[in-house]
């Protein structure tokens, strides 16, 4: 029961500081962002390849992160 407890209690001191260095190194943000004319953004997400903003006339707007070209336009509609 105590090498049992040992053996977690190891297991956690190994895994955590990688965990808490992935948390560390975020995906950087865009420099610039060029939105379409007209548009404002309300919110913001990104993941490795893309990111995306939230406009104020429910749209979802989907950018290449290397070019910052913009890649897909989603309509948001109401139920």
């Amino acid at each position: 029961m105590i090498a049992g407890l040992v053996t977690i209690i190891v297991l956690i001191v190994i895994r955590v500081p990688n965990v808490i260095q992935s948390a560390q190194d975020p995906v950087p943000l865009p420099e610039t962002i060029s939105l379409p004319d007209g548009t404002t953004a309300t919110a913001f997400t990104q993941a490795n390849d893309w990111y995306g903003v939230v406009t104020t006339d429910n749209q979802i707007l989907i950018f290449n992160r290397q070019d910052g070209s913009l890649r897909q336009t989603i309509q948001i509609t109401s139920p």
